[in-house]
């Protein structure tokens, strides 16, 4: 079903107000009176989506009961909330048909005894918005298949090229008080090691600067993307970013087929992830490592590890993707994070190549809350953390387009099979060359703690590696592999 927003009786009539003046061909707005054709409806919608992106607004309206020509209000027998399409409720239908489903919002009025009647389509994001297959647009005043207009195609693609996620519109015509009654303002300032501000619109001022939030067009809030994703008090209150919460998941024994535990994170990403993380270190396993005197218990999976690598599946998912969110998944052997979207470098070259990322704005507040490590230290971090636990290196995996990268429980060298200890080697090979130190046989047996008089066995990796094509000697020590 749709989400209703917020809409209050003094805003409806400010809105419809400013509606009323715009020219007759203002794309984003069409003026109805009793039109009730479903399949009409639903062909505005996507054209005024589309349209709205073209035009740089948050949303397009088509609105009931208003003269086209003349903008006078004449009132509508149209009502959203009765009407069907056949057995179906009218929004229902519409939202089944809509790809991706939008979270359009019906609002009813009267005026001067007149009844008129406001849909609210948020603008499309990431691709055009779609009606029954067919995506829509508007050529000055009239609808038209988007395909037939390629200039206007071209333009939409660019335009969503140019609005990255984090700018868009998650929950709008707010007071500042509402905005902060949703927000986590409080974790905002502790994380940035700021003083709260003594007064509400100081606080809304402070979110305002770093593009929280912003005014609308009538003077009232919007809260973005961005500021909704990383310090929601309940990521439900932001229907389109409901799905986006983190999920954790505790499995009995290896495989999914009995749920220890699930948890579905409940705060944006920056306000709850010290939260996340305490609450995941205290689930996993511990291990037992003997040191020169004592035996003590350590975490199996490396701390600064796992942190990064929640950081990243959280910075580098695809929101565009929707009905899929991060998940971390625990099992007795493993532990799996997933992010939705396709990696935006080689994965076998994460490692070493330089740092991208499809939500610049959400990485960068992420690093400077100290959340994550600075650019481009991530990867080399986790490899360096597992060689320092002797742990399997961990894999990156393209799975069903997501990303999914496993960290291994601790395993012996002797139960480590041909292709664990090639694609270790692989990883220390690309870590030591990021370092500019090339591995050498004595590196390589560190990393996997074998003793010196058992050089041969690090010399039978080194050569297994190169059979795979996974590296070759270095520089002057062509055809040698150190000592």
């Amino acid at each position: 079903m749709t989400t209703p927003m917020r809409h209050n009786e003094a805003y409806l009539v400010g809105l419809l107000s400013e509606l009323c003046k715009l020219p007759s061909e203002t794309g984003w707005v069409e003026f109805k009176v009793n039109n009730k054709d479903p399949q009409e409806i639903g062909e505005y919608i996507s054209a005024l989506s589309n349209a709205a992106t073209l035009a740089g607004k948050g949303y397009g309206y088509l609105v009931w009961g208003i003269e086209n020509e003349t903008h006078q209000i004449v009132g509508t027998e149209f009502d959203p909330n009765i009407a069907k399409k056949g057995n179906e409720d009218l929004e229902s239908w519409l939202l089944r048909l809509l790809s991706p489903r939008l979270h359009f919002n019906f609002s009813h009025l009267v005026v001067d005894e007149k009844s008129v009647v406001i849909l609210e389509i948020p603008a499309a994001s990431a691709r055009p918005t779609s009606f029954s297959n067919v995506e829509y647009t508007r050529v000055g005043s009239y609808k038209k298949p988007l395909k037939d207009f390629a200039e206007h195609e071209r333009s939409l693609w660019r335009a969503f090229d140019k609005t990255p996620f984090e700018e868009l519109v998650a929950l709008g015509n707010l007071t500042g008080e509402e905005v902060l009654g949703v927000l986590d303002h409080s974790s905002y300032f502790s994380l940035l090691g700021m003083l709260l501000p003594l007064t509400a619109d100081s606080i809304v001022a402070a979110l305002e600067a770093d593009k929280m939030v912003r005014r609308d067009a009538t003077g009232r809030w919007e809260i973005t993307n961005l500021g909704a994703i990383l310090f929601a008090r309940d990521l439900q209150t932001f229907k389109g970013l409901a799905r986006k919460a983190l999920r954790l998941i505790v499995w009995e024994g290896k495989g999914r087929l009995k749920t220890v535990r699930e948890q579905v994170g409940k705060k944006g990403y920056a306000a709850g992830f010290e939260g996340l993380i305490e609450f995941l270190a205290a689930l996993l396993p511990r291990n037992e490592v003997i040191g020169k005197a004592l035996r003590r218990e350590v975490p199996m999976y490396p701390a600064l590890a796992v942190r990064e690598l929640i950081a990243n599946a959280l910075i580098h998912q695809d929101f565009s993707i929707t009905g899929a969110g991060p998940t971390v998944e625990v099992f007795s052997d493993r532990m799996e994070i997933t992010n939705p979207g396709s990696p935006l470098v080689v994965v076998a070259r994460l490692l070493d190549s330089p740092p991208r990322s499809r939500n610049e704005a959400l990485a960068s507040f992420m690093r400077r809350a100290g959340i994550c490590e600075e650019r481009g230290s991530g990867v080399d971090k986790v490899v360096f953390e597992t060689e320092l636990y002797q742990l399997p290196a961990p894999v990156w995996e393209l799975a069903d387009d997501s990303v999914r990268v496993v960290l291994f429980a601790h395993k012996e060298f002797r139960d480590m099979d041909k292709g664990s200890r090639v694609h270790a080697c692989y990883l220390h090979a690309c870590l030591r060359h990021v370092m500019r130190d090339p591995m050498t046989n004595t590196s390589l047996r560190e990393r996997f703690g074998i003793e010196a008089k058992n050089s041969a066995m690090a010399s039978r990796i080194i050569r297994d590696a190169q059979d795979a094509n996974m590296i070759k000697p270095y520089g002057d020590l062509r055809g040698k592999h150190g000592s």
